[in-house]
C-alpha cells in the first residue's frame, strides 16, 4: 500500500540519547511513546519500510505495559505514520517507487527514494552529542578551518571584486578549471580546462550527468552496495536500476556482461577508489575489463572519484585508461575541505560539455565564484596536498584503533579495511540495532542503506574516524545483547 510523503524540515536538533517515559508527565505515556515515535519519523531516523519493535519488545523497552504500546501504534496508525502487515508487524509507511514509461519492463528492482534520506537527515544528527558511526564525514575537528579562513580573506581582499557581485563563469571559475586540470594530471587523467564543468557539489555534477543523459525508462548499471543516494537520485528520475555485485576487486563482470547484453544501459555510475561503503577499489584488471564491456555494449562510464584525496594516487582511474572517450569524471572537495563548501566537478568527453553546461545552467545558472577561486587557491598554492596528507596519516592510525576494537567485539570486516569506510558483518540485524542504539544517542548506518531492495541485513558501514570511541563499541555490545 502506497503512502504518502512525510513532510519534514531538512535541519532538525542534534540527535541525543532519549529522555525515559515520564509518569509525571502532563502527557500520558501512551501520548509520549506515540510522540517518539513521530519526532523519528518525520525526521526519518526511521525510514519508510522500517519495522518497528514487537509490542511485548517495545514495553520492556520503555518500561511500560503491553496495552500502552498498542495505543500509542493506534495513534501512528491513525495518523497514516505506519501500517499493520498481517502477521509480521508494525511499519513505517513507503512511498511507492515510480514505474518508469519507456520501451523496457523488466523486473529490475527499485529503491525507495527516502531510504536514502534516513541517513542523510541523520548526518545533520551527527553534528552535537556524541560520535556518529554511520556518519559519512570527517569530523569537523579534523578539518582546517584557518587554511579555508585564510582562502577565502585571500580571494576577497586580491580577487576581482566583481565575482562577489556578478554570475560566475557558465562552465565554472577559469582559475579553478585550469588547477583542476593540472591535478587531474596526478591520477594519469589528461583533461583540457574546457573539459571541466563545476558544480555545487559532485552529487550534484552527477545530477548533471543523468539530467543530460538519461531519458525515463532507460536503464543504468550500478554497483550493489552502493551510495543509497545514488539509487534513489535515479529512480526518481524514472531510470531502472541494474545492481551489479561489488567485491573485493571491483563488479561481478559476468553479472555485468549479462546485464549490458539484455537491458542496454546507458552507462555505469561507479565509484572506482575506495568506494562507499566497502573501502575497496578497482584493480587494473578489473578497469581494463569495464571498459572494454562498455566498448561492446555501447555505453559511458561514469567514475565517481569523491575519496580522491583520501587515497593514493597511482590506484588505477578509468578515465586515465581511456583518455576521457567514454568516462566522465566526478569529484569534489566535501570529503577533504567541509562539507558546506559544496563545489564538486566533471570532466567529460568535449563533446558532451556544451550539453552538460545547458543542464546546469537550467539547474542552478552558475555556481560560487568565491568558493571555486578559495579552492583554487588551496589547490595551487599547495595547501590542500598538505592537509589531504595530514588526513590520511590521521585516518590511517584511527582505522587501525577501530579495526582492532570492532574485532575485539567479534564483527568481521566483508572487506579488506581501507580509506573512511569498514563494511562490517555485526552478525545481528542491524536495522533492528540502529532503531535500538538511536535511543542512546548512537548513529549507524544499516546495510539496508546501501543495497538497492531494502532487505535485513547483517551488514554495517562505519566511519574509522568516528568509531574510535570504546565507548560506542560498549553500547553497541549491550545493544545486541537486547536484540
Amino acid at each position: 500500500m502506497a503512502a504518502r510523503e512525510i513532510d519534514s524540515p531538512l535541519w532538525v536538533e542534534p540527535l541525543e540519547a532519549a529522555p525515559a517515559l515520564s509518569r509525571s508527565s502532563a502527557a500520558t505515556l501512551t501520548e509520549q511513546l506515540a510522540q517518539r515515535f513521530t519526532q523519528r519519523i518525520r525526521q526519518r531516523l526511521m525510514a519508510p519500510g522500517t519495522r518497528l519493535p514487537s509490542v511485548r519488545e517495545c514495553a520492556k523497552r520503555h518500561g511500560v505495559s503491553p496495552h500502552t504500546v498498542v495505543a500509542a501504534y493506534d495513534q501512528l496508525l491513525a495518523q497514516g505514520l505506519i501500517e499493520a502487515r498481517l502477521k509480521r508487524g508494525f511499519f513505517v509507511r513507503e512511498l511507492a517507487a515510480p514505474v518508469a514509461e519507456g520501451r523496457h519492463h523488466t523486473a529490475v528492482t527499485l529503491a525507495a527514494p527516502l531510504d536514502a534520506t534516513a541517513l542523510i537527515r541523520g548526518m545533520f544528527h551527527g553534528m552535537g552529542g556524541k560520535p556518529a558511526p554511520g556518519l559519512g564525514t570527517l569530523p569537523p575537528d579534523w578539518l582546517d578551518l584557518p587554511l579555508l579562513n585564510s582562502a577565502l580573506r585571500k580571494v576577497l581582499a586580491q580577487g576581482d571584486p566583481d565575482i562577489v557581485l556578478q554570475y560566475g563563469h557558465p562552465s565554472g571559475d577559469t582559475r579553478l578549471r585550469e588547477a583542476l586540470a593540472q591535478r587531474l594530471q596526478d591520477f594519469g587523467v589528461r583533461a583540457s580546462p574546457q573539459q571541466i564543468v563545476t558544480a555545487t557539489g559532485a552529487t550534484h555534477a552527477l545530477d548533471i550527468i543523468s539530467r543530460t543523459l538519461l531519458r525515463p525508462g532507460d536503464a543504468v548499471l550500478v554497483d550493489e552496495p552502493a551510495w543509497a543516494v545514488e539509487y534513489a537520485r535515479l529512480t526518481q528520475l524514472g531510470i531502472r536500476l541494474l545492481p551489479v555485485p561489488r567485491g573485493a576487486e571491483g563488479p561481478d563482470l559476468d553479472v555485468m556482461a549479462t546485464l549490458a547484453r539484455e537491458h542496454q544501459p546507458r552507462f555505469y555510475v561507479t565509484v572506482p577508489v575506495l568506494h562507499n561503503p566497502t573501502g575497496n577499489s578497482l584493480t587494473p584488471r578489473a578497469a581494463h575489463q569495464i571498459l572494454t564491456l562498455a566498448q561492446q555494449h555501447d555505453f559511458y562510464i561514469v567514475e565517481d572519484d569523491t575519496y580522491a584525496h583520501l587515497a593514493p594516487a597511482h590506484l588505477p582511474r578509468m578515465a586515465a585508461l581511456d583518455g576521457l572517450q567514454r568516462t566522465l569524471y566526478v569529484s569534489g572537495f566535501s570529503k577533504i575541505l567541509t562539507p558546506s563548501w559544496r563545489v564538486g566537478f566533471v570532466a567529460a568527453p568535449l563533446h558532451l560539455v556544451e550539453r552538460l553546461v545547458d543542464v546546469k545552467l537550467l539547474s542552478t545558472l552558475t555556481t560560487p565564484a568565491v568558493l571555486e577561486q578559495a579552492i583554487a587557491l588551496c589547490l595551487t598554492q599547495g595547501s590542500l596536498r598538505r592537509h589531504a596528507e595530514r588526513v590520511t596519516a590521521r585516518l590511517d592510525a584511527a582505522r587501525q584503533r577501530t579495526v582492532r576494537l570492532a574485532q575485539a567485539h567479534g564483527c568481521d570486516f566483508v572487506t579488506p579495511p581501507q580509506g573512511l569506510f569498514g563494511w562490517l558483518d555485526t552478525h545481528c540485524d542491524t536495522d533492528a540495532l540502529a532503531q535500538l542504539m538511536v535511543d542512546d544517542g548512537w548513529l549507524l548506518a544499516p546495510g539496508h542503506l546501501f543495497m538497492s531492495s531494502r532487505q535485513p541485513s547483517t551488514l554495517m558501514r562505519i566511519n574509522f574516524a568516528t568509531c574510535q570511541d570504546a565507548s560506542f563499541w560498549r553500547a553497541f555490545d549491550a545493544a545486541r545483547q537486547r536484540l
